[in-house]
């Protein structure tokens, strides 16, 4: 098989926001870089957390300097990116039965991190959240925030590309070529096509983020990985205008974020040993649920409409159970310590801290490199762009309510996504080299994420792709099982009573109209 051949002072493996805001900080200092993802962009942890721009109050017992990085890093993406956040700011409530002591010590401990943490008195906080548990015996108010990392990895990569970098979707990293210490070539292979490319680079950046260790092993290099899943349930409605955070030590289901138009619930901390094989699981999503309405009594009865999970990849030794003893913090490996001269991972971190990851990685790439320029993305804006744009919550329906053409019309109802919408996100991802897919388009809008999870869009979006011309013989058939295969596993968890009898209707129109049976199960 010929291989296609390609060159670059800088390869990075991982289309995550680190891996995305890493190919942005070089293309800005003017190192030119490749980028490989193996799947879509996001579609690792980076597209599976809460959305959450922490204000860092929640590590100031636990982890003070994550603390302060998140202080510091939250102030910065609110400069930088004030178009992907809702700047919700956030309250911190304890409850009857929480620990007095570490509410008592709260104010303090955030202090010592430089972290703003303003009481408010029992009244007020239930007047600004009224729907907060009246068993409530202490809050504070904090500058958290709601970030969409869709937009954000999408503007990052979309900016850089703008200044020189190339971005590979479905590109799998397969194979190094080494020799004399040096990493020489890269083998990707395309899942799709079976293409395979070789890339020689100067610099192999690994920002594979659970995927970081098994990088890394193509190199012969090693890095202490722990898995931590993080499961997350989201209500139909928006049930709160602010962040809400259980005034505790971290733990499960302790942290309520809105995004856009609905809540999110979560997050769970269990210990899994391949970054592969996760879902969320039924037991996982009634714990969340009881130990939430502790928080907000209303959530034990509402409606939710998907579970999701992301995997945290924490790096270092496990002192519990499910990580959360194990430091939010990320690490910076230099692998010329152990052999292999042009070779880095970066990985761990969290969401808030993306910047400051590839801002340390660049500073890394540069002094290997000889390349004396300092970094510009904590001052310079993140441009919003037309590749992201269709992630925010309302927006479709807006432009529609807007500018109602007469030639477009709806293929999702729940989110008001319209036939011009998708071709702008299909003309968005064949200029970047890739091929329009039903879960790609999903990735880059609102598609499938309302209260029907795909059950109509699956099938108007795909035959538009077919009438298009974007996909032919029996691929829509199969982008369709996949993309109803993903919505199914948010949903499972959540069947009883009413979801029961909404499923079984969801499955007559799929499997006994449709023809969808998963092949397996014919």
């Amino acid at each position: 098989m010929a291989f296609k051949q390609l060159k670059t002072s800088v390869l990075i493996i991982g289309g995550g926001v680190t891996g995305t805001g890493l190919a942005r900080d070089l293309a800005l200092r003017g190192v030119g870089c490749i980028l490989i993802e193996k799947t879509d962009i996001n579609a690792g942890a980076s597209g599976g957390n809460h959305g959450l721009l922490h204000s860092g109050a929640r590590y100031v017992a636990s982890d003070p300097s994550s603390a302060e990085e998140c202080r510091i890093e939250n102030e910065v993406l609110r400069h930088i990116a004030p178009h992907a956040i809702e700047y919700t700011q956030g309250i911190f409530a304890a409850f009857e039965g929480d620990d007095e002591q570490y509410a008592a010590d709260f104010p303090s401990r955030c202090e010592k991190c430089g972290i703003r943490a303003e009481p408010l008195d029992l009244k007020q906080a239930l007047e600004m959240e009224p729907r907060l548990s009246n068993k409530l015996i202490a809050a504070y108010l904090v500058n958290d925030g709601s970030i969409d990392p869709f937009m954000l990895s999408l503007d990052n990569m979309a900016h850089a590309r703008s200044l020189g970098a190339r971005a590979m979707t479905n590109a799998r990293a397969a194979e190094f070529s080494m020799r004399k210490g040096k990493i020489r070539t890269v083998v990707c292979e395309n899942a799709e096509t079976e293409e395979r490319t070789n890339i020689e680079a100067d610099i192999v950046v690994n920002a594979g983020g659970a995927w970081a260790g098994k990088v890394a092993a193509l190199a012969g290099m090693r890095i202490g990985m722990l898995y931590s899943k993080g499961s997350l349930i989201v209500t139909q409605t928006r049930l709160a205008e602010r962040v809400i955070n259980r005034l505790r030590h971290p733990t499960d289901a302790d942290i309520l974020v809105p995004g856009g138009s609905v809540s999110i619930l979560g997050t769970t901390s269990i210990k899994i040993e391949d970054p592969d094989e996760y879902w969320p699981e039924i037991d996982e999503v009634e714990g969340i649920i009881e130990e939430g309405a502790v928080m907000m009594p209303e959530l034990a009865e509402t409606r939710y409409i998907r579970a999701y999970s992301g995997v945290r990849p924490l790096v270092g030794s496990d002192g519990g159970a499910g990580g959360r003893s194990v430091s939010r913090g990320f690490a910076l490996i230099d692998h010329a310590d152990r052999g292999v001269e042009n070779f880095i991972s970066i990985t761990g971190g969290k969401l808030t801290t993306y910047r400051l990851m590839a801002e340390r990685a660049a500073d890394l790439v540069c002094e290997k490199l000889g390349i004396d320029k300092p970094c510009l993305t904590a001052k310079q804006r993140l441009p919003a762009t037309v590749d992201a744009k269709w992630t925010e919550p309302g927006l479709s329906a807006k432009t529609w309510a807007k500018k109602h053409d007469p030639e477009d019309f709806l293929l999702c109802e729940c989110e008001m996504v319209s036939k011009n919408v998708v071709d702008s996100i299909a003309e968005s991802m064949e200029s970047q080299g890739g091929k329009p897919s039903l879960w790609g388009i999903g990735q880059r809008s609102r598609v499938g994420k309302g209260p029907c999870q795909g059950t109509f869009c699956s099938l108007r979006i795909a035959t538009h792709l077919y009438d298009s011309k974007k996909i032919d013989g029996d691929k829509g058939l199969g982008q369709i099982r996949k993309f109803l295969d993903r919505r199914w596993r948010g949903q499972r968890p959540l069947l009883d009573n009413a979801h029961l009898t909404r499923h079984e209707f969801l499955e007559a129109i799929h499997c006994g109209i449709a023809g969808l049976e998963l092949e397996e199960d014919r």
